[in-house]
C-alpha cells in the first residue's frame, strides 16, 4: 500500500486530503501542530473510510529543531509528500514585525525545503515519488494586504518549477494545488458581507470546496500525472487565471 504524509493535516484543506487519499488507497501519516483534536477526527474519518488507521506525528514546523525531530519519528519514505502546514497573515506590510519575517519564512518555505530533502535521497535511489505543495491564488498573482503570505506561497511556487526539473531525471514529480477563495476555517475571519463581496468577483459564484481542492492533489499523486510536474495547478473558479 503507497504511504502518503501530509504536513497539517489538522486544517479543513488538510483534513480533506487526507480522507481523500486514504479513500483512493493510500496508508496516511498526519502531521499536527497544536489541534490534536482536529487531527483526531480526521483520523476517525479515515478509520471509517479505509479500515486503516494513520500513522499521527506532532511538530511544530516553525521551530528547525522540531523539524527536525518530527522527520526522525517518521521510518518509512513517503511515496506522497503533501506539503500542506500553512498559516495567513493579513495586514499592511510595514505592520510586520522581524519575528513575523523568519517565522513565516520558516513555517512557509524552510520547513518543507527541510522535510523534502530529509526523504529525498531514498526516492531517488528508488527513482520515484509525488511531492505536492500547497500553495494560493496569491502566490501566482499576489495580493495588497497579503503581501507577506503572497510572498511564501510565490516562493513555493518557484520552488516547485525548480525542483521538478532537477528531480525528472529521478522519476520524481514535483507539482502544486493554488486554491482560490475556499470554504475553510482560515477564511472564518472574513464577515458575511465580505464573502459576498469576494463571491461577486468568483465567475464560478461560489467559494471552492475543501474536496474539491483534495481531488486535485488525488490527482497529481495519481499514476495519471505521472508526465505531468513543475506545475501550479489553480483551483479557483476562473477567479485568477
Amino acid at each position: 500500500m503507497p504511504v502518503a504524509f501530509v504536513t497539517g493535516a489538522s486544517g479543513t484543506i488538510g483534513q480533506s486530503i487526507a480522507v481523500s487519499l486514504a479513500q483512493k488507497g493510500y496508508s496516511l501519516i498526519l502531521h499536527y501542530n497544536n489541534n490534536k483534536e482536529a487531527v483526531l477526527e480526521t483520523s476517525n474519518r479515515i478509520l471509517t473510510a479505509s479500515g486503516e488507521e494513520p500513522n499521527i506525528v506532532q511538530g511544530d514546523l516553525s521551530d528547525p529543531t522540531s523539524v527536525s525531530e518530527l522527520c526522525d519519528k517518521i521510518k518509512v519514505v513517503p511515496d506522497v509528500l503533501v506539503h500542506n502546514s500553512g498559516k495567513s497573515y493579513t495586514g499592511l506590510v510595514q505592520d510586520f514585525q522581524q519575528t513575523d519575517l523568519e517565522g513565516a519564512l520558516q513555517l512557509g518555505l524552510i520547513a518543507p525545503y527541510q522535510i523534502t530533502n530529509h526523504f529525498l535521497p531514498d526516492m531517488i535511489k528508488r527513482k520515484s515519488g509525488k511531492i505536492i505543495v500547497i500553495s494560493s491564488v496569491w502566490g501566482l498573482t499576489g495580493a495588497s494586504c497579503e503581501v507577506l503570505y503572497s510572498m511564501v506561497k510565490g516562493g513555493l511556487n518557484a520552488y516547485v518549477k525548480a525542483l521538478a526539473k532537477e528531480l525528472g531525471p529521478s522519476g520524481i514529480q514535483v507539482n502544486a494545488v493554488a486554491p482560490g477563495f475556499i470554504q475553510s476555517n482560515m477564511n472564518n475571519v472574513f464577515s458575511n458581507e465580505e464573502i459576498e463581496e469576494v463571491v461577486s468577483d468568483i465567475p464560478a459564484g461560489r467559494p471552492g470546496t475543501p474536496e474539491e481542492v483534495a481531488e486535485a492533489v488525488c490527482y497529481l499523486a495519481s499514476p495519471f500525472a505521472s508526465y505531468v510536474s513543475g506545475q501550479i495547478l489553480s483551483v479557483n473558479g476562473a477567479w485568477y487565471c
